[in-house]
């Protein structure tokens, strides 16, 4: 698993107006290639009538998966350079589809290259951009006289608290980086005198907004 990867932040749409065309980007997030085909044609559906529906997704850690489609524009126009967005920005399990609604003047093979490339990139600006972060969620149990001190540390921690539980004892649920479980537990035993029992949880990804 990636320590960390940057993604869309989520289903979005951005419209610009290029030459009188309409270019309208559509973004998702996709975890497979059966998930990128099935948003793409729900757009096409959407936009039966448009001129095109042209789409570009990448997935997989390694970017084993990519694909671009030009959905009529002269060949290598469209797709390729939504695709090229994608990669420019680092993205990762992201899929685009631009529909165009031709506007009657024809751009040429540049001006296409450039509409659909800024086409994703505005877009991208406008829906977002997430980084997810791995981390490690500790499971810290402490009785009840160490709960202020505890808390009011963590919180001014590079630690952050997910949760707490109050049974017999109080249990914290921290996420931390997998490089840095033993700095913690250390930290964690220090601050309660050795009072406090330290458990691994699962691994999560965790997200943040991202600002190029």
């Amino acid at each position: 698993m990636l320590q960390s990867y940057l993604t869309v932040s989520g289903e979005g749409i951005y419209e610009i107006v290029i030459e009188k065309s309409r270019f309208i980007c559509h973004l998702n997030r996709v975890n497979s290639e059966e998930e990128a085909q099935h948003f793409i044609q729900k757009i096409k559906k959407q936009h039966w009538n448009a001129t095109h529906n042209c789409s570009a997704y990448l997935i997989g850690e390694n970017d084993q998966i990519q694909k671009a489609n030009d959905d009529g524009e002269p060949s290598g126009t469209a797709g390729i350079p939504m695709l090229e967005v994608l990669k420019k920005r680092k993205l990762k399990d992201t899929c685009a589809v631009v529909t165009r609604y031709f506007g009657g003047i024809k751009l040429g093979a540049g001006g296409l290259i450039r509409a659909y490339g800024k086409s994703v990139s505005e877009g991208l600006n406008h829906v977002g951009i997430t980084e997810r972060k791995l981390m490690r969620v500790m499971h810290t149990k402490v009785n009840y006289t160490w709960i202020g001190k505890l808390e009011n540390e963590l919180r001014t921690s590079p630690y952050k608290l997910k949760n707490i539980h109050y049974a017999d004892e109080v249990e914290f649920e921290i996420y931390v980086k997998e490089s840095e479980k033993q700095s913690f537990t250390q930290w964690i035993t220090e601050l309660t005198n050795g009072k406090s029992e330290n458990k691994e949880g699962i691994q999560i990804y965790l997200e943040e907004a991202f600002n190029n």
